[in-house]
């Protein structure tokens, strides 16, 4: 039987380290969540170093602006890690070679300060994949085309954000990880850039242990998110507990915001092959 915890405090005190997923937990795009900011700035009072572990597609520095922008405020967090950062990293990593950038115009940051090169889509050497040009109307089907031809020149792809869909306000709108999941069920080669992958995680627990001064175990590390397919799996195999919070992406498939459905619940985490170490409505103190 999967139980609902209703404060997270009941359980704070045995964690170092919190690595808090931002998109569902903390905000859902346009407004930030008062109580679950509240939770995370009593958890660092109380001691814990809290990272956001982000599958936004940006680098860290524009993720806090833009949770500063949302009424997320500062004393949430020690540190911030996203799946931008590593994107720049693999990007790094391919040196004298061209790219074409698949995705909206907001999140051209993600290349900032590096020594690239841009080209079409019909010539680059590899493309990077942050989102979808116009999430509000498109879907990945619509990438199909260009897919088609990225495979016949077999390019290789990084998912900027390997989330398949993501809130908005009340509105579910699709990410990279869905055009990626496409270019991949076609034989496309692709790297994703974040959860469930193990470098974000490294990433963010070694934020955490640089602003404690210290080495943190693993069973001393909480990880929160509300999605099965990448908080979940992320923490699992990364070896740490999990907090699931179900207000968040997979809200109506469990019967709904306010009171998800137990029995859903219990067959979520059955077809994921764990259970959670804690389940909470949202993140509240």
């Amino acid at each position: 039987m999967t139980l609902i915890l209703p404060h997270f405090s009941a359980i704070a005190s045995k964690y170092d380290a919190v690595l808090c997923d931002v998109w569902g937990v903390v905000h859902n795009g346009v407004n930030s969540f008062p109580d679950a900011c509240d939770a995370l700035t009593k958890a660092r009072n109380a001691g814990a170093k809290v990272v956001f572990i982000t599958n936004a597609p940006r680098p860290h520095d524009v993720v806090a602006r833009q949770s500063a922008s949302l009424g997320v405020p500062r004393e949430t967090h020690d540190a911030i890690v996203s799946s931008g950062d590593v994107t720049r990293a693999l990007i790094g990593e391919r040196p004298g070679q061209s790219v074409f950038h698949m995705g909206p115009t907001r999140d051209i940051e993600i290349f900032t300060g590096l020594d690239l090169k841009f080209a079409p889509l019909e010539s680059a050497d590899y493309v990077v994949c942050s989102g979808l040009d116009d999430d509000d109307r498109e879907t990945p089907d619509d990438y199909r085309t260009r897919l088609e031809g990225m495979l016949a020149r077999k390019v290789f792809m990084i998912c900027g954000n390997p989330d398949v869909v993501v809130e908005r306000g009340d509105k579910m709108v699709y990410c990279a990880g869905a055009v990626a999941d496409l270019y991949a069920s076609m034989g496309g080669q692709v790297v994703y850039a974040g959860k469930p992958y193990r470098p974000i995680y490294d990433m963010a627990l070694a934020k955490a242990e640089a602003s404690a001064g210290r080495k943190i175990a693993l069973d001393r590390v909480l990880a929160i998110g509300d999605s099965i397919r990448t908080d979940f799996a992320g923490a699992r195999d990364f070896g740490v507990d999990f907090l699931f919070v179900t207000s968040g992406i997979h809200a109506e498939e469990l019967g709904g915001r306010e009171r998800p459905d137990i029995n859903m619940l219990t067959a979520k985490f059955a077809a994921a092959g764990a259970t959670p170490a804690a389940v909470m409505r949202e993140l509240v103190w």
